[in-house]
C-alpha cells in the first residue's frame, strides 16, 4: 500500500509543511475516530483540481467499522462526493439529513475540513489561521444504533469539540513532542473537564484507575489536580508537570504512582473559538507494564553482570596458563599452552562486548578484529604478516558470536604458524553476509597446504576444533583446499536466524 507521503507528492500540491501537518494529524486521529464510533478517511485535492484523493484511513476500535477494505489511494471526481466538495468550499463542517443506505448498512456520513496552523512554537502560540488542506470523511455504522448511555454521549461531544478544533487549525498541538507509542487510548479511561480543571464526567476505567491509587471519594466535581497530588504526593512537594496535565491546561503526558499503581495521564485541552472549554484526560493504569520493564532491567543487568564475570575468570585462567607456559622448557609443551592462553583469551572477548550489551547480541566486527589483532601478536619477526578484515560481519546472536571467535582463532593461528612460519605474506578475512547467510573467508598466500592434506583424516587439533565448531554447533559448511596462485583458502558458509529470532 502506498504511503501518505507518496500519494501526496505523485498527486497532489502539498508542500512539506502541509505533509507535516498530515503525518502528525493521522499519528493522533485514532483519537478522534474512537470518540466518534466513526471510520476517518483523510481526503486530499488532486494537483490539477479535478477531484480527491484518500492518502490515510482510520478504524474505530469503540465501534464496527464501516470500511472492511482498504480505500487509501482510492481516487473520487469533484460531485462524486458532494459533502467533500462543501466542505472544502464552504470551509465548514457538514453533516448529512439522512443515512445512507446504499452499503446494505445504514452510515452517517461527516466531513470535517482540515486547516494547518500558519505557526508554530507550541500549542498556545499557535496560529491557526493557516491553509486549509484536506478533508476528513467521518462514516458512522448505525446498524447498532440504540439510545446512547451517558459515556457515549461524552464521547460524542467530546469528538465533535474536537473536529471543530481540527477545521480550526487547533488540532493536532503543533510544536509539541510527539505522542509516545503506548499512550493511552479512550478505552482506558476518560475523564473530561472544565475549564477549571474539575471533573465533569469520568468512565468506568478512568474511576478504576483512580480507586487503586487509594482514591475513596466521588471523583466528579473534584478538581483533578488537587485529588492527584493529595494521592500521590501527600505533603511532599508536587510535580509541576503533573498539575499541568491533570488541570488540562497543556497537551502532555505524566505518570503517578501510590500505593505500587502506577497510572500514565495524558492531556487533550478542548480549544473551540479561540478559547479554552475544557480538557479531555486519558487515563490508563501501566501498574503490570511498568513492573515487567523493571523485571526486564532487572534480568538484562544480571546477565551483563555474568557475562562480565566469566570474562574475568576467564582471563584469571588465560592468566595462569600464561605463567606456566613460561617456567616450561620443553617447546612443545610451551606452545599447547601459548596456544590454550588465545583460545581462552577469544572466548573473553566475547563475554566482554556481551557484558556491554544491552541484550545477547554483539556486533562481531570489533570482536574479529580484536581476534585479527591477538593472532597478529604471534608472528615471528621474520615473517612480518598483518592480517586484515574485508566485509562487515553485523551483529550476531551470542550462540553464534562465541563458537565463531574461537573458529577464527584457529584458522588465524594455524595461517600464521604452518603458513607464515620463515616468510612474509598477506593474511585476508573476507566476509559476505545475506539475510539468511554469513560466509567468510580466511585467505593467505603463504605455503600451502600438504601434497597429501585431507580435512576429513586430518590430526590437527585446530582444524579438529574448527569442524567440530563450523559443523556440529554452528550447522554450517566447512571447506579447506589450496589457493589458486599459492597459499590456503579456508570458507566457512554458515546458517543466520532470522531477524526476529
Amino acid at each position: 500500500m502506498p504511503t501518505l507521503s507518496d500519494l501526496a507528492v505523485s498527486h497532489t500540491a502539498l508542500d512539506d509543511a502541509d505533509l507535516d501537518w498530515m503525518h502528525s494529524l493521522v499519528s493522533d486521529w485514532q483519537l478522534l475516530a474512537d470518540l466518534s464510533f466513526a471510520d476517518l478517511i483523510l481526503w486530499v485535492p488532486l494537483r490539477d483540481g479535478s477531484g480527491w484523493i484518500a492518502v490515510a484511513q482510520m478504524r474505530p476500535t469503540t465501534g464496527p467499522t464501516v470500511y472492511h477494505d482498504d480505500v487509501v489511494g482510492s481516487v473520487v471526481t469533484k460531485g462524486e462526493r458532494p459533502l467533500i466538495d462543501t466542505a472544502w468550499d464552504e470551509r465548514r463542517i457538514c453533516r448529512e439529513g439522512d443515512p445512507d443506505w446504499s452499503s446494505g448498512v445504514p452510515v452517517r456520513e461527516e466531513t470535517i475540513p482540515v486547516r494547518r496552523a500558519a505557526a508554530e512554537g507550541g500549542y498556545a502560540a499557535a496560529v491557526p489561521d493557516g491553509p486549509f488542506v484536506g478533508v476528513i470523511q467521518r462514516s458512522t455504522n448505525l446498524s447498532s444504533a440504540r439510545t446512547p448511555s451517558r459515556l457515549e454521549l461524552t464521547y460524542l461531544q467530546s469528538a465533535s469539540d474536537l473536529a471543530q478544533m481540527v477545521a480550526e487549525g487547533r488540532f493536532p498541538f503543533s510544536g509539541d513532542e510527539p505522542i509516545l507509542v503506548r499512550s493511552p487510548r479512550v478505552g482506558d479511561g476518560l475523564l473530561r473537564l472544565d475549564r477549571a480543571g474539575r471533573v465533569t464526567y469520568a468512565s468506568p476505567n478512568a474511576l478504576s484507575a483512580y480507586r487503586r491509587l487509594g482514591l475513596n471519594a466521588d471523583l466528579v466535581g473534584a478538581e483533578l489536580g488537587k485529588v492527584t497530588a493529595a494521592l500521590c504526593y501527600g505533603d511532599e512537594p508536587v510535580d509541576e508537570s503533573l498539575m499541568i496535565v491533570a488541570a488540562g491546561r497543556a497537551p502532555r503526558e505524566t505518570e503517578v504512582e501510590s500505593g505500587g499503581t502506577i497510572v500514565q495521564l495524558r492531556a487533550i485541552p478542548l480549544i473551540v473559538g479561540g478559547g479554552r472549554i475544557g480538557a479531555l484526560v486519558l487515563i490508563r493504569d501501566v501498574t503490570e507494564l511498568r513492573r515487567r520493564e523493571r523485571e526486564l532491567m532487572t534480568k538484562d543487568a544480571t546477565i551483563r553482570e555474568i557475562h562480565h564475570r566469566v570474562k574475568n575468570n576467564l582471563q584469571t585462567v588465560a592468566a595462569l596458563l600464561r605463567l606456566q607456559a613460561r617456567r616450561l622448557q620443553v617447546r612443545e609443551g610451551r606452545e599447547a599452552l601459548e596456544e590454550a592462553v588465545r583460545r581462552v583469551g577469544s572466548i573473553a572477548i566475547v563475554h566482554e562486548t556481551l557484558s556491554h550489551a544491552p541484550e545477547e547480541f554483539v556486533d562481531f566486527d570489533d570482536i574479529a578484529d580484536r581476534v585479527i589483532a591477538m593472532t597478529g601478536e604471534v608472528s615471528s619477526p621474520e615473517a612480518q604478516v598483518t592480517p586484515r578484515r574485508e566485509g562487515s560481519f553485523g551483529v550476531l546472536p551470542a550462540a553464534i558470536a562465541t563458537p565463531l571467535a574461537m573458529v577464527l582463532t584457529e584458522l588465524l593461528q594455524n595461517a600464521m604458524q604452518h603458513g607464515f612460519a620463515q616468510r612474509s605474506g598477506r593474511l585476508s578475512v573476507v566476509v559476505s553476509r545475506a539475510a539468511e547467510r554469513l560466509d567468510v573467508l580466511v585467505v593467505d598466500d603463504g605455503k600451502g597446504l600438504p601434497a597429501d592434506f585431507d580435512l576429513e583424516t586430518s590430526t590437527s587439533l585446530g582444524l579438529q576444533i574448527v569442524r567440530t565448531l563450523v559443523v556440529g554447533e554452528l550447522s554450517g559448511r566447512l571447506r579447506v583446499e589450496p589457493r589458486e596462485g599459492g597459499g590456503t583458502e579456508v570458507g566457512l558458509s554458515l546458517p543466520l536466524p532470522p531477524p526476529s529470532q
